[in-house]
């Protein structure tokens, strides 16, 4: 394998008006953001550099300890640093300073950016920065991590061998065909400089969902970042795109280029599937048979015979909308079968190509997609082993002995010691008319208050997203199969809440 170039280095009652109201209060105070020393803003000349303006602030994550960091960040946002700013340093300090092989583990301190941003966009005012802050304690958990497991650090970019704007997007996609992780480097940073977001977007939405390699990450990854580059902006892309073009090339063995690996072999056999469907895809109509036929040949079948349903639904006639339905509740029915690790990756990789089937603009990429996203769930199935569980199409609906926030109160509490009886209320309250916004508010905030792990929130922010996404007819029962990774209410909260609520008083 290539050697890489990177050398080193509360509940329901609290989301009231009152509550928001005394958050807006808390926050109301912000002024001028404080000057920075110049040895706040010094580096080491063989590490690369970013943005100057967030270069200080990004130092200042990496150097303040773990145990002051919620503090400290505290104190910069009441002298008036931005969310804005927070967050691209959050970001940037991750793509510096954590190695992003393999795409997971420690790295989650970067993939879980995006969840806590739109955690927090969904948060009251009193709670705004809960999961901001949370991801800032997790980020110095990773790095002390990454320290001590080689203390890698992103190096700056061989200029040398950087190629010209006009070569520089097939100097990638060669690079990114032979994964060769130096020349992608080098390739990466060129593009970032010239080419467009959306042009660099497309290539990268395939690059993404091309191997079954980190179940789903590479894929996840591809759309968090980009995601978060959308709110922290433009001029941050370089490193990222560095990190991200790395982390996508990472595999075992000799080089895929050279050899047909099992995690490579849909995308390579999905490829002229492509060119088979139908001209009017876009056009089919919604067909909730179809989901179920979907549904039925996930559950059982391998990935080829996914792809060919998919293309044999298309052709049919049948909506694409239908289609994902077929995979959104494969993907819930798999985490019905088995809560744990692969199955939840199973909801994070399906909203991370759906996301990316949503923003690409080239027609091909968008049915590849497609097919790939379904490829993917049986390799899921797969990893899991045989697990029994009742098929999210036959589960029943059991009625809650209260309504409206008795209802989720109960539910939330069987969420924490019983998750199959929580998605059978779930579906109960739902199918009574519930309402399925103040469920998705309520899971949300049990996730930044009580969650601990970087899956809470990737999980749920994947999940309660792509209820919207599901037809009327399928997304209760999405909702339902999402209580196996929710947090119930009876667990304690996570330290970090108060500490951070503290902090903002101080």
């Amino acid at each position: 394998m290539t050697k890489p170039h990177f050398n080193r280095r509360h509940f329901l009652k609290s989301t009231t008006a009152a509550c928001a109201a005394a958050g807006a209060a808390d926050l109301g105070f912000l002024n001028q953001l404080a000057p920075v020393s110049a040895a706040e803003a010094k580096l080491p000349t063989d590490h690369v550099r970013l943005d100057a303006g967030i270069e200080p602030l990004v130092r200042l994550l990496e150097e303040t300890p773990r145990s002051r960091v919620i503090e400290e960040f505290a104190s910069r946002v009441r002298r008036g640093t931005s969310y804005r700013e927070v967050l691209a340093a959050l970001l940037l300090a991750g793509v510096r300073n954590i190695q992003p092989r393999p795409v997971g583990f420690k790295f989650h301190a970067v993939l879980v950016v995006n969840s806590a941003h739109l955690a927090s966009l969904n948060s009251p005012a009193a709670d705004r920065w809960l999961p901001i802050f949370w991801a800032l304690d997790q980020f110095k958990g990773s790095q002390a991590r990454d320290e001590q497991e080689g203390d890698w650090t992103m190096a700056a970019v061989d200029e040398a061998a950087v190629p010209p704007a006009h070569r520089a997007k097939q100097a990638f996609i060669t690079a990114m065909d032979n994964w060769d992780v130096s020349a992608a480097d080098a390739a990466v940073a060129g593009l970032a400089r010239t080419a467009g977001a959306h042009e660099i977007f497309e290539l990268f939405a395939r690059y993404g969902a091309r191997d079954f390699r980190d179940i789903g990450h590479k894929a996840i990854y591809v759309a968090n970042s980009w995601r978060t580059l959308e709110n922290i902006g433009w001029q941050h892309a370089e490193p990222v795109l560095r990190s991200l073009a790395y982390a996508l090339l990472e595999h075992e063995g000799s080089n895929p280029a050279q050899r047909d690996a099992a995690p490579d072999q849909p995308g390579r056999r999905n490829q002229p599937l492509v060119a088979k469907i139908r001209a009017d895809w876009l056009a089919g109509k919604p067909d909730s048979g179809a989901t179920t036929e979907m549904l039925r040949t996930l559950r059982q079948g391998n990935a080829a015979e996914a792809a060919d349903k998919v293309v044999e639904l298309l052709n049919r006639g049948v909506s694409s909308a239908s289609v994902w339905d077929g995979i959104f509740a494969a993907a819930g029915e798999l985490l019905m079968r088995q809560p744990a690790i692969v199955s939840l990756h199973s909801i994070t990789a399906s909203n991370a190509i759906h996301h990316a089937w949503q923003h690409s603009g080239s027609d091909d990429t968008r049915r590849w997609l497609l097919l790939q996203a379904a490829s993917f769930l049986p390799m899921f199935r797969e990893r899991m082993g045989k697990v029994k569980a009742t098929p999210i199409d036959e589960l029943p609906a059991v009625a809650t002995e209260g309504s409206g926030a008795e209802a989720m109160e109960e539910i939330f509490a069987e969420a924490g010691r019983n998750k199959p009886a929580a998605a059978r209320k779930t579906l109960g309250y739902l199918n009574a008319g519930g309402d399925a916004l103040a469920f998705i508010n309520t899971a949300r905030r049990l996730i930044y208050l009580k969650g601990g792990d970087a899956h809470d929130y990737k999980f749920s922010e994947a999940a309660l997203e792509d209820y919207f996404h599901v037809s009327p007819k399928w997304r209760d029962r999405y909702l339902a199969a999402s209580t196996g990774w929710l947090r119930g209410s009876g667990g304690a909260d996570n330290k970090l809440v108060q500490r951070t609520r503290e902090a903002f008083k101080a």
